[in-house]
C-alpha cells in the first residue's frame, strides 16, 4: 500500500519571505493552483513550500536557494525542506539519522519552476518541473531597436526599486554593493531616482566599495562614476587588508565550489561583514548580481563549452543553465545563476542584511529573454559584449535622467583585488575547493 508522507518539515521561518504585496499563506495557495502560471504572481523574494494532500509544491525566486532531502524513517517518509545543506543535515542528526546524509543526496529546486514531489514511498517518483517564467518563443523576440530594449530594461529596474521600497520602513538606510559598474550602478541610480519621485530624501541611500589594501581598481572606478554624476557624497569606502579575505571561509558560506563563485563569495564576505561591524543596525543591501546573467556579459571564450551561437539561442543560458530536461542539468546545484545566487545571498544572510537584486527580478529577467540578441550580436563577440553598455546607456538616459558612466568590464573579486593578491589568495584550479567542500560533509575527504 502507498505510504503518504508522514513528515514534512520546513526550516526556513516565515519572516526570512520578502513577498511583495501578499501574505505566506496567500503565496502558497498561489503555489497550489492547478495552473503553475499562478506562481508567477508571486512578487517579491520567496522560498515556499506548500502541501496538499500527498503532493508537496515547492517554488523558489532567482534571487536565493531552496533546498529538499528526503529521508527514509519507519513511519514512512520524511521530506526536509531548507536554505542550507548544514541545516538539513543538523536536522536529521536531531532524529539519528545523519547516516543516510550526504549533500549529494540532497537536491535544489530549480528557479522559475514549480517542483511537485508525490511522494508515496520507495521507490519516489521522480519530481515533476513545470515553469511558471514563460520562455519567448521563436518570433516572439522584442524588435532590434536599443533605444526601445534599452528604455523597456531600465523602466523595469525602476519599477522594481520603486515597489521594493515602498514595501520597506520609511526612512531606514539602504546600501549599494557598488562598484561603478554598469549594474550596480544602474541600480543606485534607479535606487536614487526612485526616493526623489517619492517625495523622500536619498540621504538615507549608501554606496559601499570594496578596496582590498587600498589598491583595488573598483575604489577609483566608484569616486569617479559618483563624481561625474555629482553624487560623491554618497560613498564609503570600505577598506580591509589582504589575509580577511579566506576562501574556505566563502565555501562554507554558499556550500559551493565552483571557482568564480567561490572567489565572489570570498570578496562579498569581508565586505558585507565589515559593513555589519560599522553598522549594527543596518538591515538593507542591494546589488547588482543578475545584470550579466540578464545581457550575456560573459566571456564565451572563458567556457569551452559555450559558442556565441549556444549563448543567443538559448534565453535563460546564463540564468538557468542548460535547463531541468538536459543531461548537464545538476539536481544537487541546478545551473546557471539559479545555483550561484549563493554568492551574494548566504553571505548577506550570514550577517543578517536583506538583499535585494531587482535584475533577478522576473520583469527584468523576462524583458531581457526577448530581447534579439543573434540579431544583434550578428555572431560576434565584441559586439555581444558592446551591447549591455549601450543598451544600459540608453535606458538610464531615457527612464532615470542621468548619463550612465561606462569603464571597462570586469568582476567584482577582479575589481576589488589587486592582480597580485588574487593570485596569492584563489585557486585557479578550483581543486582545493572541492576537497574542502566535501571536507565539511564526508570525513573521510577531510
Amino acid at each position: 500500500m502507498d505510504q503518504p508522507i508522514t513528515d514534512l518539515v520546513d526550516l526556513i521561518p516565515p519572516e526570512h519571505q520578502a513577498i511583495l504585496g501578499q501574505s505566506v499563506d496567500e503565496a502558497r495557495g498561489r503555489l497550489l493552483a492547478a495552473d503553475p502560471q499562478e506562481a508567477a504572481k508571486i512578487r517579491g523574494s520567496f522560498a515556499l513550500v506548500a502541501r496538499d494532500g500527498i503532493e508537496v509544491r515547492l517554488a523558489r525566486s532567482l534571487d536565493r536557494p531552496l533546498r529538499y532531502f528526503l529521508a527514509k524513517q519507519e513511519a514512512g517518509p520524511l521530506l526536509v525542506v531548507a536554505e542550507r545543506i548544514d541545516e538539513i543535515r543538523a536536522f536529521l542528526a536531531e532524529r539519528g539519522m545523519e547516516g543516510q546524509f550526504h549533500p549529494s543526496y540532497t537536491r535544489m529546486v530549480p528557479a522559475h519552476h514549480v517542483v511537485t514531489l508525490r511522494l508515496v514511498g520507495c521507490p519516489d517518483p521522480n519530481p515533476r518541473y513545470q515553469r511558471f517564467l514563460p520562455v519567448p518563443a521563436a518570433g516572439e523576440a522584442l524588435p532590434a531597436d536599443r533605444d526601445h530594449l534599452g528604455r523597456l530594461y531600465v523602466e523595469a529596474l525602476y519599477r522594481e526599486c520603486g515597489e521594493w521600497l515602498e514595501a520597506q520602513e520609511s526612512g531606514v538606510p539602504v546600501g549599494v554593493l557598488f562598484s561603478g559598474g554598469l549594474d550596480s550602478g544602474s541600480v543606485f541610480l534607479a535606487l536614487y531616482r526612485a526616493l526623489l519621485d517619492r517625495g523622500e530624501s536619498p540621504a538615507r541611500l549608501k554606496a559601499f566599495t570594496l578596496s582590498v589594501d587600498s589598491v583595488g581598481a573598483d575604489a577609483a572606478q566608484a569616486r569617479d562614476f559618483l563624481r561625474r554624476l555629482d553624487l560623491e557624497l554618497f560613498l564609503e569606502a570600505v577598506e580591509v587588508p589582504l589575509d580577511r579575505l579566506d576562501p574556505r571561509r566563502a565555501i562554507e558560506v554558499i556550500e559551493d565550489y565552483k571557482p568564480l563563485d567561490v572567489e565572489c563569495a570570498t570578496v562579498n564576505l569581508v565586505l558585507v561583514e565589515e559593513i555589519r561591524r560599522r553598522y549594527p543596525e543596518w538591515r538593507l543591501l542591494a546589488d547588482g548580481d543578475g545584470g550579466d546573467e540578464n545581457l550575456k556579459d560573459y566571456p564565451i571564450e572563458a567556457n569551452p563549452e559555450l559558442t556565441i551561437r549556444s549563448v543567443v539561442n538559448n534565453p535563460l543560458l546564463y540564468q538557468e543553465g542548460w535547463g531541468v530536461d538536459c543531461v548537464k542539468h545538476s539536481l544537487t546545484y541546478s545551473g546557471g545563476f539559479s545555483r550561484g545566487c549563493v554568492r551574494g545571498y548566504a553571505p548577506l544572510a550570514r550577517f543578517g542584511f536583506r538583499g535585494f537584486s531587482p535584475f533577478t527580478r522576473p520583469a527584468l529577467v523576462a524583458v531581457a529573454a526577448a530581447m534579439p540578441f543573434a540579431g544583434l550580436a550578428a555572431g560576434d563577440h565584441g559586439r555581444l559584449y558592446a551591447l549591455k553598455g549601450d543598451l544600459l546607456s540608453r535606458g538610464v538616459r531615457q527612464a532615470l535622467g542621468f548619463e550612465l558612466p561606462v569603464f571597462e568590464k570586469r568582476r567584482f573579486q577582479h575589481g576589488a583585488v589587486s592582480s597580485e593578491g588574487f593570485s596569492r589568495i584563489f585557486d585557479p584550479s578550483g581543486e582545493s575547493y572541492r576537497r574542502h567542500f566535501l571536507s565539511l560533509f564526508v570525513r573521510s575527504a577531510a
